[in-house]
Protein backbone atom coordinates (compact mmCIF):
# COMPACT_ATOMS: atom_id res chain seq x y z
CA UNK A 1 0.00 0.00 0.00
CA UNK A 2 -0.66 2.71 6.84
CA UNK A 3 1.55 4.65 4.95
CA UNK A 4 3.94 1.82 4.82
CA UNK A 5 1.33 -0.11 2.14
CA UNK A 6 1.22 2.74 -0.18
CA UNK A 7 5.03 3.28 0.56
CA UNK A 8 5.86 -0.44 -0.15
CA UNK A 9 5.50 -0.87 -4.07
CA UNK A 10 7.52 2.65 -4.97
CA UNK A 11 10.60 1.55 -5.68
CA UNK A 12 13.68 3.54 -4.99
CA UNK A 13 16.22 3.73 -7.98
CA UNK A 14 18.70 5.81 -7.05
CA UNK A 15 20.62 6.91 -9.77
CA UNK A 16 22.66 10.14 -10.74
CA UNK A 17 21.05 13.38 -10.58
CA UNK A 18 18.86 13.93 -13.00
CA UNK A 19 17.94 17.73 -14.15
CA UNK A 20 14.51 18.65 -15.48
CA UNK A 21 14.24 21.71 -18.21
CA UNK A 22 15.17 24.54 -16.74
CA UNK A 23 11.89 27.18 -17.12
CA UNK A 24 12.92 30.23 -18.69
CA UNK A 25 13.46 33.80 -16.50
CA UNK A 26 11.51 35.97 -15.24
CA UNK A 27 11.43 39.76 -15.68
CA UNK A 28 12.69 40.67 -11.86
CA UNK A 29 12.82 37.24 -10.54
CA UNK A 30 16.34 35.61 -9.48
CA UNK A 31 17.92 33.35 -11.71
CA UNK A 32 18.00 30.82 -9.21
CA UNK A 33 14.44 30.05 -9.00
CA UNK A 34 14.50 27.70 -11.76
CA UNK A 35 16.44 25.03 -10.23
CA UNK A 36 17.22 21.68 -11.34
CA UNK A 37 15.82 18.52 -10.01
CA UNK A 38 18.08 15.99 -8.62
CA UNK A 39 18.20 12.24 -7.02
CA UNK A 40 18.58 12.86 -3.50
CA UNK A 41 21.79 11.96 -1.65
CA UNK A 42 21.52 10.48 2.31
CA UNK A 43 19.08 12.39 4.66
CA UNK A 44 17.88 16.05 3.19
CA UNK A 45 18.11 19.23 5.16
CA UNK A 46 15.18 20.06 7.50
CA UNK A 47 12.17 20.89 5.11
CA UNK A 48 11.30 24.54 4.62
CA UNK A 49 8.30 26.12 4.00
CA UNK A 50 6.68 25.53 0.48
CA UNK A 51 7.16 28.41 -2.08
CA UNK A 52 5.65 29.28 -5.59
CA UNK A 53 9.47 28.59 -6.71
CA UNK A 54 8.99 24.80 -5.31
CA UNK A 55 5.62 25.00 -7.91
CA UNK A 56 7.71 25.82 -10.29
CA UNK A 57 10.35 23.18 -9.92
CA UNK A 58 8.07 20.42 -9.35
CA UNK A 59 6.00 21.24 -12.59
CA UNK A 60 9.12 21.68 -14.38
CA UNK A 61 10.29 18.21 -13.22
CA UNK A 62 7.65 16.55 -14.32
CA UNK A 63 7.45 17.52 -17.24
CA UNK A 64 11.19 16.02 -17.39
CA UNK A 65 11.48 13.18 -15.78
CA UNK A 66 7.71 11.42 -15.56
CA UNK A 67 7.60 8.65 -18.40
CA UNK A 68 4.56 10.88 -19.91
CA UNK A 69 5.92 13.96 -19.78
CA UNK A 70 6.69 14.92 -23.11
CA UNK A 71 3.83 14.50 -24.36
CA UNK A 72 1.47 15.18 -21.21
CA UNK A 73 -0.72 18.40 -22.04
CA UNK A 74 0.76 20.26 -19.36
CA UNK A 75 -2.20 22.71 -19.11
CA UNK A 76 -4.50 19.96 -17.10
CA UNK A 77 -1.25 20.39 -14.41
CA UNK A 78 -1.99 24.50 -13.95
CA UNK A 79 -5.82 23.84 -14.13
CA UNK A 80 -5.69 21.54 -11.46
CA UNK A 81 -3.01 23.38 -9.47
CA UNK A 82 -5.22 27.00 -9.84
CA UNK A 83 -8.44 25.16 -8.53
CA UNK A 84 -6.92 23.87 -5.56
CA UNK A 85 -5.00 27.31 -5.00
CA UNK A 86 -8.67 28.93 -5.44
CA UNK A 87 -10.52 26.13 -2.74
CA UNK A 88 -7.49 26.94 -0.54
CA UNK A 89 -8.24 31.14 -0.27
CA UNK A 90 -12.32 29.80 0.08
CA UNK A 91 -11.02 27.55 3.01
CA UNK A 92 -9.18 30.61 4.28
CA UNK A 93 -11.79 33.04 3.63
CA UNK A 94 -9.64 34.85 1.31
CA UNK A 95 -11.15 34.89 -2.24
CA UNK A 96 -10.63 37.20 -4.38
CA UNK A 97 -11.47 38.72 -7.71
CA UNK A 98 -8.52 38.45 -8.98
CA UNK A 99 -8.12 34.67 -8.47
CA UNK A 100 -9.39 34.29 -12.03
CA UNK A 101 -7.24 31.50 -14.16
CA UNK A 102 -5.20 32.94 -16.98
CA UNK A 103 -5.98 32.07 -20.35
CA UNK A 104 -3.68 28.66 -21.31
CA UNK A 105 -2.05 28.49 -25.00
CA UNK A 106 0.09 24.99 -24.76
CA UNK A 107 3.16 26.20 -24.76
CA UNK A 108 4.59 24.81 -21.62
CA UNK A 109 7.02 27.80 -20.94
CA UNK A 110 4.77 30.57 -21.53
CA UNK A 111 1.71 28.67 -19.75
CA UNK A 112 3.82 28.56 -16.58
CA UNK A 113 4.65 32.48 -17.10
CA UNK A 114 0.76 32.85 -16.97
CA UNK A 115 0.11 30.78 -14.30
CA UNK A 116 2.88 32.34 -11.96
CA UNK A 117 1.86 35.72 -12.47
CA UNK A 118 -1.46 35.65 -11.58
CA UNK A 119 -0.84 33.82 -9.15
CA UNK A 120 1.56 35.90 -7.59
CA UNK A 121 -0.99 38.41 -8.53
CA UNK A 122 -3.65 37.33 -6.24
CA UNK A 123 -1.19 36.38 -3.40
CA UNK A 124 0.50 39.94 -3.74
CA UNK A 125 -3.10 41.14 -2.24
CA UNK A 126 -3.11 39.07 0.95
CA UNK A 127 -1.98 40.07 3.99
CA UNK A 128 1.38 39.18 4.83
CA UNK A 129 0.66 35.97 6.55
CA UNK A 130 3.69 33.00 5.70
CA UNK A 131 1.87 30.10 7.10
CA UNK A 132 -1.29 30.74 4.61
CA UNK A 133 1.25 31.36 1.71
CA UNK A 134 2.88 28.06 2.69
CA UNK A 135 -0.67 26.66 2.42
CA UNK A 136 -1.69 27.97 -0.97
CA UNK A 137 1.31 26.65 -2.47
CA UNK A 138 1.53 23.09 -1.03
CA UNK A 139 -1.99 23.13 -2.08
CA UNK A 140 -1.31 24.15 -5.45
CA UNK A 141 1.40 21.63 -5.64
CA UNK A 142 -0.40 18.59 -4.13
CA UNK A 143 -2.80 18.91 -6.49
CA UNK A 144 -0.52 19.34 -9.86
CA UNK A 145 0.80 16.03 -8.48
CA UNK A 146 -2.51 14.78 -7.97
CA UNK A 147 -3.47 15.70 -11.75
CA UNK A 148 -1.49 12.85 -12.92
CA UNK A 149 -3.48 10.32 -11.68
CA UNK A 150 -0.70 7.88 -11.13
CA UNK A 151 -0.42 5.21 -8.47
CA UNK A 152 2.89 5.94 -8.33
CA UNK A 153 3.48 9.38 -8.96
CA UNK A 154 3.33 11.65 -4.92
CA UNK A 155 4.81 14.25 -3.22
CA UNK A 156 6.26 13.85 0.35
CA UNK A 157 6.18 16.14 2.81
CA UNK A 158 5.19 16.50 6.27
CA UNK A 159 7.34 14.48 9.09
CA UNK A 160 7.11 10.92 7.73
CA UNK A 161 7.15 9.13 11.46
CA UNK A 162 6.74 10.71 15.18
CA UNK A 163 10.04 11.81 16.95
CA UNK A 164 9.93 9.03 19.20
CA UNK A 165 9.81 5.93 16.01
CA UNK A 166 11.66 3.30 16.73
CA UNK A 167 12.86 0.29 14.49
CA UNK A 168 9.87 -2.25 14.76
CA UNK A 169 6.89 0.20 15.21
CA UNK A 170 3.86 0.76 13.15
CA UNK A 171 1.47 3.78 12.87
CA UNK A 172 -2.13 3.83 13.13
CA UNK A 173 -5.13 2.18 14.28
CA UNK A 174 -3.36 -1.73 14.45
CA UNK A 175 -6.15 -3.22 11.99
CA UNK A 176 -6.46 -4.65 8.19
CA UNK A 177 -9.68 -4.50 6.71
CA UNK A 178 -11.17 -6.11 3.57
CA UNK A 179 -10.76 -2.88 1.54
CA UNK A 180 -7.07 -1.78 1.84
CA UNK A 181 -5.00 1.91 1.66
CA UNK A 182 -5.66 1.91 -2.19
CA UNK A 183 -9.65 2.70 -1.86
CA UNK A 184 -7.88 6.45 -2.25
CA UNK A 185 -6.47 6.25 -5.33
CA UNK A 186 -8.63 2.94 -6.51
CA UNK A 187 -12.26 3.17 -5.64
CA UNK A 188 -13.49 1.03 -7.69
CA UNK A 189 -11.39 -1.61 -6.17
CA UNK A 190 -13.36 -1.57 -2.75
CA UNK A 191 -16.70 -3.67 -2.13
CA UNK A 192 -18.89 -3.93 0.59
CA UNK A 193 -18.94 -5.25 3.14
CA UNK A 194 -15.84 -3.60 5.17
CA UNK A 195 -15.01 -5.86 7.85
CA UNK A 196 -11.59 -6.87 9.63
CA UNK A 197 -9.31 -8.96 8.33
CA UNK A 198 -6.52 -8.73 10.92
CA UNK A 199 -5.86 -6.76 14.17
CA UNK A 200 -1.54 -6.24 14.28
CA UNK A 201 -1.73 -4.56 17.72
CA UNK A 202 -2.14 -1.39 18.98
CA UNK A 203 -5.17 0.63 19.39
CA UNK A 204 -7.24 -2.07 17.87
CA UNK A 205 -5.96 -4.72 20.40
CA UNK A 206 -6.35 -2.86 23.51
CA UNK A 207 -10.30 -2.08 22.02
CA UNK A 208 -10.61 -5.77 21.84
CA UNK A 209 -11.49 -5.61 17.84
CA UNK A 210 -11.25 -9.40 15.96
CA UNK A 211 -11.15 -10.62 12.77
CA UNK A 212 -14.71 -10.62 10.78
CA UNK A 213 -15.81 -7.73 13.23
CA UNK A 214 -17.63 -5.68 10.48
CA UNK A 215 -17.42 -2.09 10.49
CA UNK A 216 -20.69 -0.20 9.46
CA UNK A 217 -19.92 3.32 9.74
CA UNK A 218 -16.58 5.32 10.01
CA UNK A 219 -16.86 8.61 11.84
CA UNK A 220 -20.37 8.73 11.30
CA UNK A 221 -20.35 7.95 7.95
CA UNK A 222 -21.14 4.66 6.14
CA UNK A 223 -18.03 2.55 4.32
CA UNK A 224 -20.32 1.96 1.50
CA UNK A 225 -23.49 3.89 -0.05
CA UNK A 226 -25.58 1.44 -2.69
CA UNK A 227 -23.17 -0.69 -3.06
CA UNK A 228 -20.31 2.36 -4.25
CA UNK A 229 -17.77 3.13 -1.13
CA UNK A 230 -16.87 6.21 0.74
CA UNK A 231 -13.11 6.26 -0.43
CA UNK A 232 -13.00 9.71 2.65
CA UNK A 233 -14.53 7.22 5.09
CA UNK A 234 -12.38 4.13 4.50
CA UNK A 235 -9.16 6.01 4.04
CA UNK A 236 -9.63 7.16 7.42
CA UNK A 237 -8.64 3.14 8.91
CA UNK A 238 -5.50 4.15 7.15
CA UNK A 239 -4.33 7.41 9.13
CA UNK A 240 -1.01 9.32 8.21
CA UNK A 241 1.57 10.98 10.81
CA UNK A 242 0.50 13.53 11.80
CA UNK A 243 -2.07 14.95 10.69
CA UNK A 244 -4.58 12.12 11.90
CA UNK A 245 -7.05 12.63 14.53
CA UNK A 246 -8.89 10.01 16.67
CA UNK A 247 -11.58 7.08 14.52
CA UNK A 248 -14.92 6.25 15.66
CA UNK A 249 -16.03 3.05 14.29
CA UNK A 250 -19.65 1.37 14.69
CA UNK A 251 -19.13 -2.34 14.80
CA UNK A 252 -20.99 -5.37 15.05
CA UNK A 253 -19.81 -9.15 15.42
CA UNK A 254 -20.46 -11.90 13.38
CA UNK A 255 -20.72 -14.58 16.11
CA UNK A 256 -22.88 -13.21 18.28
CA UNK A 257 -24.63 -9.77 16.72
CA UNK A 258 -23.61 -7.33 19.29
CA UNK A 259 -23.23 -4.24 18.50
CA UNK A 260 -20.62 -1.05 19.62
CA UNK A 261 -19.17 2.03 18.75
CA UNK A 262 -15.32 2.37 19.49
CA UNK A 263 -12.81 5.44 19.50
CA UNK A 264 -9.39 4.41 17.87
CA UNK A 265 -6.66 7.38 18.49
CA UNK A 266 -4.01 6.75 16.00
CA UNK A 267 -0.22 5.87 17.29
CA UNK A 268 2.99 3.94 17.59
CA UNK A 269 2.48 -0.02 18.35
CA UNK A 270 4.59 -2.77 18.09
CA UNK A 271 2.26 -5.02 16.26
CA UNK A 272 2.64 -8.84 16.78
CA UNK A 273 5.79 -10.36 15.97
CA UNK A 274 4.55 -12.24 12.86
CA UNK A 275 3.51 -9.30 11.00
CA UNK A 276 6.76 -7.74 10.62
CA UNK A 277 8.38 -11.08 9.35
CA UNK A 278 8.94 -10.82 5.19
CA UNK A 279 8.56 -14.46 4.89
CA UNK A 280 6.71 -16.95 6.75
CA UNK A 281 6.81 -20.52 5.95
CA UNK A 282 5.31 -23.36 7.21
CA UNK A 283 4.83 -27.01 5.78
CA UNK A 284 1.47 -27.34 5.02
CA UNK A 285 -0.39 -31.01 4.62
CA UNK A 286 0.83 -33.67 2.25
CA UNK A 287 4.10 -32.06 2.01
CA UNK A 288 2.98 -28.33 0.73
CA UNK A 289 5.12 -25.69 1.04
CA UNK A 290 3.63 -22.30 2.38
CA UNK A 291 5.12 -19.06 2.04
CA UNK A 292 3.99 -15.98 2.81
CA UNK A 293 5.81 -13.09 1.11
CA UNK A 294 4.57 -9.61 2.93
CA UNK A 295 6.67 -7.65 0.95
CA UNK A 296 9.45 -7.76 -2.83
CA UNK A 297 12.34 -6.11 -0.02
CA UNK A 298 15.78 -6.81 -0.98
CA UNK A 299 16.89 -10.35 -0.77
CA UNK A 300 13.15 -11.68 -0.70
CA UNK A 301 13.28 -14.07 -3.44
CA UNK A 302 16.76 -15.55 -1.88
CA UNK A 303 14.61 -16.05 1.89
CA UNK A 304 11.84 -17.60 0.07
CA UNK A 305 14.02 -19.92 -1.85
CA UNK A 306 16.05 -20.90 2.03
CA UNK A 307 12.34 -21.34 3.51
CA UNK A 308 11.11 -23.59 0.52
CA UNK A 309 14.61 -25.48 1.14
CA UNK A 310 14.46 -25.79 5.04
CA UNK A 311 10.90 -27.21 4.58
CA UNK A 312 11.38 -29.69 1.93
CA UNK A 313 14.47 -30.93 4.07
CA UNK A 314 14.26 -34.84 4.16
CA UNK A 315 11.11 -34.60 2.59
CA UNK A 316 9.70 -34.67 -1.14
CA UNK A 317 7.86 -31.60 -1.39
CA UNK A 318 4.42 -31.59 -3.79
CA UNK A 319 3.75 -28.20 -4.50
CA UNK A 320 4.18 -24.57 -3.32
CA UNK A 321 1.54 -22.43 -1.96
CA UNK A 322 2.89 -18.34 -2.06
CA UNK A 323 0.82 -15.91 -0.23
CA UNK A 324 0.76 -12.54 -1.84
CA UNK A 325 -2.22 -10.82 0.04
CA UNK A 326 -1.34 -7.99 1.08
CA UNK A 327 1.92 -7.62 -0.30
CA UNK A 328 2.19 -4.00 -1.13
CA UNK A 329 5.01 -4.41 -3.51
CA UNK A 330 8.74 -3.36 -3.82
CA UNK A 331 11.43 -4.60 -5.67
CA UNK A 332 10.32 -5.69 -9.66
CA UNK A 333 14.14 -7.25 -9.46
CA UNK A 334 13.10 -9.16 -6.77
CA UNK A 335 9.89 -10.40 -8.48
CA UNK A 336 11.69 -11.12 -11.27
CA UNK A 337 14.60 -13.25 -9.69
CA UNK A 338 11.81 -15.45 -7.62
CA UNK A 339 9.79 -15.87 -10.74
CA UNK A 340 13.37 -17.32 -11.57
CA UNK A 341 12.70 -20.22 -9.81
CA UNK A 342 9.87 -21.32 -11.82
CA UNK A 343 10.91 -20.80 -15.37
CA UNK A 344 13.72 -19.79 -17.15
CA UNK A 345 14.39 -17.95 -20.31
CA UNK A 346 11.46 -16.07 -19.87
CA UNK A 347 10.60 -11.97 -20.18
CA UNK A 348 8.62 -11.26 -17.18
CA UNK A 349 7.61 -7.63 -17.66
CA UNK A 350 8.81 -4.83 -19.58
CA UNK A 351 9.38 -0.98 -18.59
CA UNK A 352 8.32 1.48 -21.47
CA UNK A 353 10.12 4.62 -21.64
CA UNK A 354 6.81 5.74 -23.05
CA UNK A 355 3.56 7.47 -22.45
CA UNK A 356 0.44 5.57 -21.27
CA UNK A 357 -1.44 5.84 -24.40
CA UNK A 358 1.22 4.07 -26.48
CA UNK A 359 2.35 0.85 -27.00
CA UNK A 360 5.64 -0.27 -28.04
CA UNK A 361 6.11 -0.29 -31.95
CA UNK A 362 9.76 -2.64 -31.41
CA UNK A 363 11.80 0.66 -31.81
CA UNK A 364 13.80 -0.35 -28.18
CA UNK A 365 10.97 1.78 -26.27
CA UNK A 366 10.21 -1.02 -24.22
CA UNK A 367 13.33 -2.74 -22.25
CA UNK A 368 12.58 -6.38 -21.18
CA UNK A 369 12.97 -7.57 -17.71
CA UNK A 370 14.17 -11.10 -18.06
CA UNK A 371 14.75 -14.29 -15.49
CA UNK A 372 17.65 -15.02 -14.11
CA UNK A 373 18.64 -17.94 -15.69
CA UNK A 374 21.67 -18.68 -13.09
CA UNK A 375 18.67 -19.15 -9.87
CA UNK A 376 17.99 -23.11 -9.92
CA UNK A 377 14.37 -24.17 -11.01
CA UNK A 378 12.39 -25.76 -7.52
CA UNK A 379 10.55 -27.94 -10.34
CA UNK A 380 7.66 -27.74 -7.94
CA UNK A 381 3.67 -27.06 -8.77
CA UNK A 382 3.10 -23.38 -7.92
CA UNK A 383 -0.56 -21.71 -6.78
CA UNK A 384 -0.21 -18.38 -5.82
CA UNK A 385 -2.68 -16.41 -3.90
CA UNK A 386 -3.70 -12.69 -4.30
CA UNK A 387 -6.18 -10.02 -3.14
CA UNK A 388 -7.07 -6.61 -3.80
CA UNK A 389 -4.08 -5.70 -1.52
CA UNK A 390 -1.34 -7.54 -4.05
CA UNK A 391 -0.14 -4.05 -5.74
CA UNK A 392 2.93 -3.09 -8.01
CA UNK A 393 5.80 -5.70 -7.86
CA UNK A 394 3.31 -7.83 -6.48
CA UNK A 395 1.36 -7.57 -9.49
CA UNK A 396 4.37 -7.81 -12.00
CA UNK A 397 5.11 -11.11 -10.63
CA UNK A 398 1.10 -12.76 -10.43
CA UNK A 399 1.15 -11.14 -14.02
CA UNK A 400 3.74 -13.46 -15.11
CA UNK A 401 2.74 -15.95 -13.41
CA UNK A 402 -0.61 -15.96 -15.27
CA UNK A 403 1.22 -14.95 -18.54
CA UNK A 404 3.65 -17.98 -18.81
CA UNK A 405 1.77 -20.24 -17.29
CA UNK A 406 4.43 -21.00 -14.00
CA UNK A 407 1.02 -21.82 -11.79
CA UNK A 408 -2.66 -20.51 -10.73
CA UNK A 409 -3.55 -17.73 -9.25
CA UNK A 410 -6.95 -18.56 -6.33
CA UNK A 411 -8.19 -15.39 -4.68
CA UNK A 412 -9.26 -11.80 -5.43
CA UNK A 413 -8.10 -9.03 -8.32
CA UNK A 414 -4.91 -7.64 -7.42
CA UNK A 415 -4.86 -3.57 -6.86
CA UNK A 416 -4.49 -2.50 -10.35
CA UNK A 417 -1.20 -0.20 -8.64
CA UNK A 418 1.39 -0.89 -11.18
CA UNK A 419 2.30 2.17 -13.05
CA UNK A 420 6.19 1.83 -12.98
CA UNK A 421 9.19 1.53 -10.43
CA UNK A 422 9.15 5.53 -8.86
CA UNK A 423 12.30 7.37 -8.61
CA UNK A 424 12.58 10.08 -5.94
CA UNK A 425 13.35 13.79 -6.78
CA UNK A 426 14.60 16.72 -4.13
CA UNK A 427 12.79 19.57 -4.21
CA UNK A 428 13.94 23.31 -2.96
CA UNK A 429 11.92 22.49 0.00
CA UNK A 430 13.61 19.36 1.14
CA UNK A 431 10.50 17.58 0.30
CA UNK A 432 11.23 14.82 -2.01
CA UNK A 433 8.66 14.68 -5.41
CA UNK A 434 8.04 10.81 -6.80
CA UNK A 435 8.02 9.90 -10.21
CA UNK A 436 7.78 7.11 -12.31
CA UNK A 437 10.47 6.78 -15.19
CA UNK A 438 9.29 4.05 -16.89
CA UNK A 439 5.69 2.28 -17.50
CA UNK A 440 5.24 -1.10 -16.70
CA UNK A 441 3.99 -3.73 -19.14
CA UNK A 442 2.89 -7.58 -18.47
CA UNK A 443 4.59 -10.14 -20.18
CA UNK A 444 1.69 -10.18 -22.72
CA UNK A 445 2.52 -6.47 -23.22
CA UNK A 446 -0.95 -6.19 -21.32
CA UNK A 447 -1.22 -2.64 -19.00
CA UNK A 448 -1.87 -4.06 -15.41
CA UNK A 449 -2.30 -0.76 -13.93
CA UNK A 450 -5.69 0.07 -13.22
CA UNK A 451 -6.53 -3.12 -14.36
CA UNK A 452 -5.22 -5.56 -11.82
CA UNK A 453 -4.76 -9.35 -12.19
CA UNK A 454 -8.15 -11.74 -12.47
CA UNK A 455 -7.01 -14.88 -10.45
CA UNK A 456 -7.62 -18.22 -12.27
CA UNK A 457 -10.34 -19.08 -9.57
CA UNK A 458 -12.57 -16.33 -7.71
CA UNK A 459 -12.31 -17.24 -4.14
CA UNK A 460 -13.01 -13.68 -2.30
CA UNK A 461 -12.73 -13.37 1.37
CA UNK A 462 -16.11 -13.17 3.83
CA UNK A 463 -16.42 -11.78 7.42
CA UNK A 464 -17.82 -15.12 8.23
CA UNK A 465 -14.42 -17.04 7.19
CA UNK A 466 -12.78 -14.66 9.13
CA UNK A 467 -14.52 -14.47 11.63
CA UNK A 468 -14.26 -18.49 12.17
CA UNK A 469 -10.23 -18.87 11.26
CA UNK A 470 -11.17 -20.13 7.58
CA UNK A 471 -9.32 -19.64 4.47
CA UNK A 472 -11.47 -20.62 1.60
CA UNK A 473 -8.80 -19.64 -0.76
CA UNK A 474 -5.78 -21.48 1.20
CA UNK A 475 -7.99 -24.82 1.06
CA UNK A 476 -8.78 -24.34 -2.79
CA UNK A 477 -5.29 -23.73 -3.53
CA UNK A 478 -4.42 -27.19 -1.87
CA UNK A 479 -7.20 -28.70 -3.53
CA UNK A 480 -5.98 -27.64 -6.93
CA UNK A 481 -2.45 -29.07 -6.37
CA UNK A 482 -3.53 -32.28 -4.89
CA UNK A 483 -5.45 -32.69 -8.48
Amino acid sequence: MSVRFAAAGLVLLLTAACTATPPRAQPGKPAEAAQVCAQPQGNPPPETPTTIDVVEQAYFCILANYYGGATLDARSLLTAGFAAFVQELNRAGRDLPEATMPALTGDRHADWAAFETAWRRVTGLLPQDADLQAKLAAATLQAIVTALDDDHARWTHGAARPPDYYDGDQYGLGLRASTGPQVRTHPGTALPPLFVTTVLGGPAKDAGLRPGDVIESINGSAPFVDGEVTPAAVAALYPQYPEAGAVRLRLVRQTTGRRWTVTLKPGLYQPDPAALQVVTPKLLRDRVAYVRLSGFAPDAADRVFRAISRLGAGRTLTGVVLDLRGNGGGSPEEATRLLSGFAHGKVTAYQCAASPDTRDTGDGACAPMRTDDSVPLLGLPLVVLTDRGCASACEHFSSAVKDLRLGQLVGTRTAGAVSGPARPYLLGDNTTLMLPSTRHLAPGREVIDRVGVAPDHHVPPTPQDAAAGRDPALDKALTLLHT
